[in-house]
This record gives C-alpha cells, sequence and structure tokens, in this order.
C-alpha cells in the first residue's frame, strides 16, 4: 500500500522492534531523478524527534542490503536512534550507467561525489543528496532531528568520511566499516574519478579522506572497524594509508583490524553494534 506524505510516496513498512522501517520514494531535484530511501523510526519517535545515523551502502547495493541483513535495528530501537539508509547513485532509464556495463562505475556506484564531468554531471550529484538534500526532507518530514551521525561500508565508508570532512558542524559522530580510505591510489576511486571529475587528479583530492583529513576544520573521533581476511584489504580498501594520515594530523582515529573477517555483511553484522553505541554516545548526549 503507498500512501502520500507530502513530497513523499511511502512505498513499504514494516514494525520491527516495536519501531517501523519504511521506504519511500521521491523526486530528487539534485539528481534529477526518482529516488527511493529507507529509514527506520525506533518507538521513542512516536513521541517525539529522534537523532539520525545516516548509513552509505557500498557498490552494487541499495538502502534494502543494510536494511535487511546489518542486524542494526534492534540495537537502534532500544537506543532511541533513526537509521537513514541512501541509494548508492541516480537511478532510472534516463541516467547513464556504466558505458561497459560494469558493476564498479555508475548505477549503484555514484561513489558520493559531485560529478563535474558531462554525461555525469546531470545526475551524479550524490554528495549533495547525501549532504543536504535527503536530511533536509526527512527533518522536515519525519520525526527525525537535526542531530547528525554518518556512517558506511567500502565505498559507503568512503563516502561517510568524506561527508563529513567536508561539512565539519554539520555530524556529531563519524564512522566507517571497511571503507576505501585513499581512492586517488584505489583502482576503484581511480576509474570512479577520472570519469566523474576529469582526468585532473588535483581535483580528485578533494574527495580522498586522506587528503582531507590534514586539514580537518574539526576533529570528530573516528571508529574504523577492517577485516583482515578481506580481498580488498590491500588494493583498494588501504587502511594504513588513512592510519598515517589520521596520524599525521594528530585525528583521533581507533582503527580495528579483524582476523578471519571478510568484506560481507557477515563481517558488518558482526561489528554494527559498536559502531551504532559509538554514534548514540555523541547523538544523545
Amino acid at each position: 500500500m503507498s500512501r502520500g506524505f507530502g513530497s513523499l510516496e511511502e512505498v513499504a513498512a514494516n514494525r520491527c522492534f516495536g519501531g517501523w522501517h519504511r521506504r519511500f520514494r521521491h523526486y530528487s531535484p539534485a539528481l534529477r531523478c526518482d529516488m527511493v530511501f529507507a529509514v527506520y523510526l525506533p518507538p521513542q519517535a512516536a513521541d517525539h524527534k529522534v537523532p539520525a545515523l545516516y548509513w552509505l551502502s557500498g557498490l552494487t547495493c541499495t538502502d534494502e542490503n543494510f536494511m535487511q541483513k546489518a542486524g542494526a535495528l534492534r540495537v537502534a530501537a532500544a537506543l532511541g536512534m533513526a537509521i537513514v539508509a541512501a541509494d548508492t547513485s541516480p537511478r532510472g532509464a534516463d541516467v547513464p550507467g556504466d558505458p561497459e556495463g560494469c558493476w564498479d562505475f555508475g548505477h549503484a556506484a555514484g561513489f558520493y561525489v559531485d560529478a563535474t564531468q558531462a554525461p555525469w554531471a546531470e545526475n551524479y550529484r550524490m554528495h549533495e543528496y547525501v549532504v543536504h538534500e535527503l536530511p533536509a526532507l526527512v527533518e522536515e518530514m519525519l520525526p527525525i532531528s537535526a542531530r547528525r551521525g554518518i556512517s558506511g561500508h567500502s565505498m559507503g565508508g568512503h563516502g561517510a568520511l568524506v561527508c563529513a570532512l567536508r561539512n565539519p558542524g554539520r555530524y556529531c559522530s563519524l564512522s566507517a566499516l571497511a571503507p576505501i580510505s585513499h581512492p586517488i591510489t584505489s583502482p576503484w576511486g581511480r576509474k570512479a574519478f577520472s570519469r566523474y571529475l576529469g582526468e585532473d587528479q588535483a581535483a580528485w583530492r578533494a574527495w580522498d579522506a586522506c587528503e582531507l583529513i590534514a586539514a580537518a576544520g574539526e576533529r570528530l573521533p573516528l571508529l574504523v572497524d577492517q577485516g583482515e581476511a578481506d580481498g580488498f584489504l590491500d588494493t583498494q580498501l588501504q587502511p594504513e594509508r588513512l592510519r598515517q594520515a589520521c596520524a599525521a594530523a594528530e585525528h583521533p582515529l581507533t582503527l580495528r583490524l579483524h582476523p578471519g573477517y571478510d568484506h560481507s555483511y557477515y563481517f558488518i553484522a558482526s561489528f554494527i553494534e559498536d559502531h551504532l553505541r559509538h554514534h548514540a554516545a555523541a547523538l544523545l548526549a
């Protein structure tokens, strides 16, 4: 059943741990297409506005992966914290994807940047969408306050780091699981940046966490978890680069390496409670 909430169309609603998991469709002016996102509203949202953790997923994902697989909703309900899960790119027949049909660029691979190059610049403004448009929408239309945290996995971990580092004061808390820490040296990042941002690599540094940390306008304590059996560890994720950048800038970092854990949602589910509590300590203070 669909119900209209002003500029939101509710496309699904499920009772969960005393609260509600809801999916909404809306038109995004930033992305110039229809978008779907999910929200978990804890039981406390029936009485007052609650803070929100914004979750950014990785390559090939939608809002559904995290909400269905991460096991986060029970803890969010207990803490009284909403979760807002965005999609990973603009969508639709009129939105250009990867010219070769590959999975690591285009649809489900927006990399949370604001593209400057044709034809991508027309739609791929995921940073603007995640940082400004989506929070403005949910804070107006739903019982969600302006106290925000941000986290994500893989490409979404990169997105969370960059969103917070580029926008001091916007978020109260920050974390990531297996983030692409230094995308300008990652094959995934180099492919995405060369197309979305152009071949001038100087422009790429404004979208790279390791480059942004040195001059960051605030020092939010950063929690990062990483599996040591992750097949992308050395080539794509490079957590040691993040450790080095944080050490050089004296940025507070807790980097936890876990033997035997891979890149999957089994890994995310194993440590997501720690991340929710990390955010709750700031959001509910």
